[in-house]
């Protein structure tokens, strides 16, 4: 089973990426995280660039790859001014060419969860991200795990602390590979 992750922050020491790595330990066993390194270079949406049956750009071209070799997709997403990141909106658009129902995100099973230094964890991120991939065609848990305070959700070597959060993180994570299964 190949569950691609995809970050919405470009630090590479992010509260969000290490979120990401926290949920890589956390996979239930013959699990492979991949993770998509490439979304600083997926160039901005315009459909002039499109090709007929999607995509068209390099860097699109490789994120609409990437998801297609996917089994299933885990989106973690940080909260800029009560929503998610243009870089990862970018993305999804891109991702959800040319329709919903052809598109790479067409039937997929994905989970979005998130980290804000704020006490409510990117909540509102997650919903917004939540409706743009059901909205893309994506097969979208409706669930979340939202980690407060992440400044303080993390030891010194990357390691989440919070034993709720881990345990949150593996049932997602095992209901995200059942749905792929």
């Amino acid at each position: 089973m190949r569950v691609l992750g995809i970050v919405g922050s470009l630090r590479a020491d992010s509260h969000n990426r290490r979120l990401l790595r926290a949920a890589a330990e956390q996979l239930p066993p013959d699990t492979e995280l991949v993770v998509f390194e490439g979304l600083k270079a997926v160039e901005p949406f315009d459909e002039t660039d499109e090709h007929e049956l999607g995509g068209g750009m390099p860097g699109a071209d490789a994120l609409i790859a990437a998801i297609r070799d996917a089994d299933a997709i885990l989106f973690v997403t940080p909260e800029y001014n009560g929503s998610i990141p243009g870089v990862l909106k970018n993305a999804v658009d891109w991702a959800s060419r040319p329709t919903p129902a052809t598109s790479a995100l067409a039937n997929k099973p994905v989970a979005v969860i998130g980290a804000s230094t704020g006490s409510f964890g990117a909540v509102w991120a997650q919903a917004e991200l939540r409706k743009a991939l059901g909205l893309a065609g994506a097969r979208v848990l409706d669930q979340e795990v939202a980690v407060p305070t992440a400044h303080q959700a993390f030891a010194d070597d990357g390691r989440l602390t919070r034993g709720g959060t881990r345990r949150r993180l593996r049932e997602i994570l095992a209901e995200l590979v059942a749905e792929a299964a």
